[in-house]
């Protein structure tokens, strides 16, 4: 069973190394660098460092809550209830973040804890009940809008502690503390994905699920692990979208899971499952970054913005749409 496991991998990381490392794996990058020099050039104050630091700020969320979703895509699910879970565990941490009340590191636990609960049903119900996590997370989404209504009494949760507010307007070494917790996050989830078993995992769940399981991958705890990984890093996002905006609401997140979901596919993630990466997933998330404060720079109103990215989001899934059809 171990040489067999072995030759598995080594199949399915010589097929991943093939599929990613075409000109496929650079152009999302080279489309990010290329929109860069072209704002730079019609804007002046796109390269400032006030407008950049403000791109990463802004995109740390959406990075976030897209590093949760690769790892579910990868492994050929899908998560459409993240939004509501940054409501919900932006609620949750608010109730326990008044001061004088808890120290900050209760109200982080506490919506940590709530993500992670989450999270964990999804992949419960997903590997028990065999029902596709579109629907499964479907569902998920709006009891979880609901459970943040009931938990705020439908009312923004205000008076939260400097502390917590720290968290997402707080600036360590002159670094916004969002950037540095997007920055330790990129790095935990990488190595998960690259240096761990799990990650291999993952690869070779989405790749080929039967010939995963005949390898003796136990399928169904791959992916309850997957989905509770999702739903930490998405209480991670509505901890840091809460702080940022010193209210927990109950109606925050609406849409979030778009977003996160298009920059893991324009990163490069595959629709199909089995391929994917952090670092593309990143350059997703930065690129939509730019072209959204590119179009406010330029004074393009939100309702063309919109157009834009669906546009970009049907014409990604569409090239990884022809490129598995080539490879078939």
């Amino acid at each position: 069973m171990k040489n067999g496991l072995t030759s598995y991998f080594n199949q399915v990381g010589g097929t991943y190394t093939l599929r990613t490392r075409g000109i496929g794996q650079y152009g999302i990058i080279l489309a990010f660098i290329l929109l860069c020099i072209i704002l730079a050039v019609i804007t002046p104050k796109f390269l400032t460092l006030s407008n950049l630091t403000n791109i990463v700020t802004q995109v740390s969320i959406n990075a976030l809550l897209a590093f949760g979703v690769t790892f579910v895509i990868i492994t050929g699910g899908i998560d459409l209830s993240i939004g509501s879970m940054v409501a919900v565990t932006g609620v949750v941490a608010a109730l326990f973040a008044h001061p004088d009340d808890y120290p900050v590191v209760v109200p982080l636990l506490m919506g940590l804890l709530s993500g992670l609960l989450l999270g964990a049903f999804n992949g419960f119900v997903i590997t028990r009940t065999k029902v596709p996590p579109f629907i499964v997370t479907l569902g998920t989404m709006t009891i979880g809008r609901g459970l943040a209504l009931i938990l705020s009494k439908g009312r923004p949760i205000s008076n939260l502690s400097d502390s917590f507010n720290f968290i997402g307007g707080g600036k360590l070494v002159g670094i916004p503390s969002p950037i540095l917790i997007l920055i330790l996050a990129f790095v935990g989830c990488s190595v998960i994905l690259k240096k761990t078993i799990l990650g291999r995992y993952m690869y070779a769940v989405g790749g080929n699920e039967q010939a995963a399981e005949a390898s003796g991958i136990r399928l169904n705890k791959v992916k309850m692990v997957v989905y509770t990984l999702c739903g930490g890093l998405a209480a991670l996002a509505g901890i840091l979208l809460t702080s940022r905006i010193t209210t927990g609401q109950p109606n925050a997140g609406v849409g979030f899971e778009l977003d996160a979901i298009a920059a893991a596919i324009i990163g490069g993630t595959s629709t199909s499952g089995g391929v994917g990466t952090i670092t593309g997933t990143l350059i997703g998330a930065l690129l939509i970054g730019v072209i959204s404060n590119g179009l406010d720079l330029l004074n393009v109103t939100s309702y063309y913005q919109q157009v834009v990215m669906g546009v970009i989001i049907i014409g990604a899934v569409v090239l990884d749409s022809l490129s598995q059809t080539n490879k078939a």
